[in-house]
């Protein structure tokens, strides 16, 4: 792996000011969901906007080229970039890394953040992956997880990144959990994470959508994007068990219509829904 990356700083500006740090929040978020998809491995929150992290390797010119937010008529994101040899990533992580607290019941926090009285303390060391675009999503698929009594089903988390969602699934009592994720990075640092918390009961994969065949769970998490959750619809409900429940986020209010209609055409019921900033998590039932 090149140990040289390209760094990214945008700067973000909303074109309506009336709520402009909301605003900016919102731009950010849909920054990072857009470069995500490309090579993007690392993204840390600025006073202005984000900077994006790519390794050299993987980079090109025209990397930004179909990155759509930067056309857009809500905001005014300018950037310069600029070559980076041996990234400090503790160090960049511990200067942006902030704790994430859900309802005072469970708290996400880095190896160097004080250890707090939450019911749940999940410690991730905070690496590449852990992008501030997650915040959140996981913020509603913990709330999600928080609510139903996971005790004893058998547990599948979908593009695990740090694998934070499996790891509170086993401390709420689910097992076994299988943790899967395409990008090799995140299924290392899975299997560490996993190791940090003192969970015995997730195994964790590389790969994608095509190692469910034959498999069965009680609960799906899923916490990917749009466009991967409708492509794989169906191999997520065709592994769900009668009565399971499949929880889903990483797309945006406006994204709801085709999510549901994927869903309920498939025999799912819908059940219930969060809501932060413009991002949603939706609940189905079998």
């Amino acid at each position: 792996m090149s140990n040289i990356y390209i760094g990214y700083h945008f700067t973000i500006e909303p074109k309506d000011s009336s709520d402009s740090e909301q605003a900016k929040q919102l731009g950010s978020e849909i920054l990072i969901a857009q470069l995500g998809e490309k090579a993007f491995e690392s993204f840390t929150e600025t006073e202005t906007g984000i900077s994006a992290f790519v390794q050299k390797d993987l980079w090109d010119e025209m990397i930004l080229n179909d990155i759509h937010i930067l056309q857009s008529e809500e905001f005014k994101i300018d950037y310069t970039f600029e070559e980076i040899e041996q990234v400090n990533w503790n160090e960049e992580w511990e200067k942006n890394f902030e704790p994430i607290d859900v309802d005072g019941n469970c708290h996400v926090r880095a190896p160097f953040h004080p250890k707090t009285d939450a019911e749940f303390d999940i410690v991730i060391e905070p690496k590449m992956s852990f992008g501030t675009g997650h915040h959140e999503t996981t913020h509603m698929m913990i709330q999600h997880l928080l609510e139903i009594d996971v005790t004893g089903l058998k547990t599948l988390d979908m593009g695990c990144g740090t694998a934070i969602l499996a790891i509170l699934a086993e401390m709420k009592g689910a097992q076994p959990i299988d943790a899967i994720d395409i990008d090799n990075w995140c299924y290392l640092n899975s299997i560490e994470n996993a190791e940090r918390n003192n969970c015995g009961h997730i195994s964790v994969y590389e790969g994608d959508a095509a190692l469910l065949k034959d498999k069965k769970y009680d609960l799906i998490i899923a916490n990917i994007n749009r466009n991967i959750l409708l492509n794989d619809m169906q191999s997520y409900v065709d592994c769900l068990n009668p009565k399971g429940t499949l929880l889903l986020s990483g797309f945006y209010e406006e994204d709801i219509p085709f999510i549901d209609a994927s869903c309920t055409e498939k025999g799912l019921t819908y059940v219930k829904k969060f809501q932060k900033n413009n991002w949603v998590s939706l609940k189905y039932v079998n």
